[in-house]
């Protein structure tokens, strides 16, 4: 896809589906489109990598090569594209867990949510770290969605005296990502099961740390 040069890598989705501030939007059947080709992507990019062939990713969103391109000129806009869309899905999944569950459960419901993600991520990795410039941003629209989202629910599980209140977001973040790439990153139930155990972990010393969620426990 890098063939496909036109200045103005990882905006492809914003341009073609609606402009900052209110500007003109696609055709529904064009972001039909658009979404089919993310989430095609993202499957493919989790079995195979971001290096895997455009016309796999096109046939199985059911739509012509020429349209893939049309929407992301470049693969880097396509793997941007995926990331940011998954993060905002994951952020987005907090308030709708806490609305819907006791604190403790919505907390543990959404790191295995996380855990998905971990597998798109791990598809992306490669991408990711290679030095591209369209992917620099990428780290700070990780922390600026997902730590608030995973601190608000830890603060509430912490209050509810569900959790100990001494977990950093950000670390906590790190050891499910850590632990899911050590047993394959898949979303497999391995890795659930990893995760299942460090939430059982954030159990202990709950009654002793409440109230200090996201706090530095060395301060």
């Amino acid at each position: 896809m890098g063939e496909h040069h036109n200045g103005r890598s990882g905006t492809a989705e914003i341009s073609a589906a609606q402009a900052p501030g209110g500007g003109r939007r696609v055709r529904a059947d064009a972001q039909r489109n658009i979404d089919a080709v993310r989430e095609a992507a993202k499957a493919v990019f989790a079995e195979s990598g971001v290096d895997a062939p455009v016309r796999e990713i096109a046939a199985r969103a059911g739509v012509g090569v020429g349209t893939l391109y049309r929407h992301f000129p470049q693969r880097s806009d396509l793997v941007v594209a995926v990331f940011r869309h998954e993060v905002d899905a994951c952020a987005a999944a907090a308030p709708e867990l806490a609305a819907a569950h006791p604190p403790g459960e919505a907390l543990a419901r959404w790191l295995r949510r996380f855990t998905e993600f971990v597998a798109t991520k791990r598809g992306l990795a490669a991408a990711l770290h290679s030095g591209d410039p369209a992917f620099d941003a990428l780290p700070a629209h990780f922390e600026a969605h997902l730590r608030p989202a995973l601190g608000s629910l830890l603060e509430s599980a912490s209050a509810a005296g569900e959790v100990r209140g001494d977990v950093d977001p950000m670390e906590l973040l790190h050891a499910v990502s850590n632990l899911c790439m050590a047993t394959g990153g898949d979303g497999s139930d391995r890795s659930l099961r990893m995760v299942d155990l460090l939430i059982d972990g954030l159990h202990h010393g709950a009654a002793a740390t409440a109230g200090t969620a996201g706090t530095d426990p060395r301060r």
